[in-house]
């Protein structure tokens, strides 16, 4: 890393210092005439909206509506692929913000009505709302590629929403013959966790080396780059003889003809840009969108995401109703679960800003990523965001990318970090 070392990254990254990232919240007056937020999506973003808003102001009263018990984090699922960690361990459920005061509601949102400022839900109920912040995840476009939907992903799973999918996949891949061949096929940019499918390409690769070590994995892409592009593939050389007659990973680039266009499930073949090819094991990640709530609300654009303000995440199309999280278009940061957790925070500060007659506070973020090519080597990046002149950039000379050449040691602390920065995210989103 450059300008941030390590240590005070776990400090201001970490999650210990909520002022460091929304800086001015702290001098908000507490207490004042109640006033009602409604979160919907009780996601990473949702999840750390709630639980912030009643820290920042416990006056303000917070519900969260959430269809599921249970949140499973898509970030270290695929170690629950690779058979590393248990999918015990990326469960969580609301009891720790409903002891801070969060009134939780599991249900399913229906509809938003911005004109009347009320939510409504499956069950018959409505609850009015001063502010509203909308996190919805993300939904697939499943038109985009033909013999693919919501029915076929049962048995072709995307488990790029962690819990019964990532059940599906992990006995899929346990079932395999020694031999088989796993398809895995990315999605073309935007998507949630721009390095994920890479990760969880190293992650099954470890697996089979181990346990079916004759099996192979291709990757079929739409991109000819990606996320941590050479740190990857010079994992994969390291471990999994890339780039070798040998190799048990084969990427396929757009340029190569990576790209899908349809897939026939009773042969359980793709057929890709140049050729087809046939999986033991078919994991197709497809493109996506604004979760549905979002369109139904009117906050999605022509190109399927929300609109925003930077400055406080609400929304530019439908006033007193904020985005936050995978939906929401807040370029250059990536979707994923620690902008989700970082914006939250912003957003959060800006609404309590607002209710107590202040302005927002000017916002910061941090993004850190963690992937593992093999357990004990991890990689990783960190970017620190600024807001100027009505945009979110890049602070340069922050954060960094972990060096190309090999360090063991040094590979090791990442992996070590890599499990701390999930103990201290979901302890701070769910404690």
């Amino acid at each position: 890393m450059n300008s941030l070392t390590r240590r005070s990254f776990l400090r201001f990254g970490g999650l210990a210092s909520v002022a460091a990232l929304a800086p001015g919240f702290a001098s908000f007056a507490i207490g004042g005439a109640s006033r009602k937020v409604v979160v919907v999506g009780g996601g990473i973003g949702g999840a750390t909206a709630a639980k912030y808003l009643r820290l920042m102001d416990s006056s303000i009263e917070v519900t969260l509506i959430e269809a599921n018990k249970d949140y499973y984090t898509c970030f270290m699922s695929n170690e629950v692929l690779g058979g590393e960690r248990s999918i015990d361990s990326i469960q969580f459920d609301y009891s720790g913000l409903k002891a801070r005061g969060v009134n939780i509601v599991h249900d399913r949102v229906t509809a938003i009505d911005p004109d009347r400022r009320v939510v409504r839900t499956r069950g018959g109920q409505s609850f009015g709302y001063d502010r509203c912040i909308v996190s919805p995840g993300v939904d697939f476009r499943w038109d985009a590629i033909e013999g693919y939907d919501a029915q076929v992903a049962k048995k072709i799973p995307h488990a790029w929403k962690a819990g019964s999918q990532t059940r599906i996949l992990r006995r899929q891949i346990e079932a395999m013959r020694d031999g088989g061949t796993v398809l895995i096929a990315p999605p073309a940019n935007p998507y949630r966790c721009p390095p994920a499918p890479y990760d969880r390409v190293s992650q099954i690769a470890y697996y089979l080396k181990k346990h079916k070590p004759r099996s192979k994995i291709i990757i079929l892409d739409p991109k000819d780059r990606f996320s941590k592009f050479d740190l990857f593939l010079d994992g994969w050389k390291r471990y999994y003889g890339y780039g070798t007659d040998d190799s048990m990973i084969t990427w396929v680039s757009g340029a190569a003809g990576g790209s899908i266009e349809s897939l026939d499930v009773k042969n359980m073949t793709i057929q890709a840009d140049v050729e087809s090819f046939r999986g033991d094991v078919i994991n197709i990640i497809p493109p996506q969108k604004a979760g549905r709530i979002a369109f139904q609300a009117g906050l999605t654009n022509e190109q399927g995401w929300c609109p925003i303000d930077f400055r406080s995440f609400e929304s530019t199309l439908q006033p007193k109703i904020h985005v936050i999280g995978d939906s929401a278009l807040a370029s250059p940061m990536p979707k994923g679960g620690y902008v989700a957790n970082t914006a939250a925070k912003v957003c959060a500060a800006a609404i309590v800003a607002d209710f107590n007659g202040s302005r927002a506070p000017q916002p910061s973020w941090i993004n850190s990523c963690y992937s593992t090519l093999a357990p004990g080597d991890a990689i990783s990046a960190v970017t620190i965001y600024a807001y100027r002149n009505g945009r979110i950039v890049k602070v340069e000379g922050s954060g960094g990318l972990t060096p190309l050449k090999f360090d063991a040691a040094m590979r090791a602390r990442e992996a070590q970090y890599a499990h701390s920065w999930f103990n201290n995210i979901t302890a701070d989103v769910f404690g």
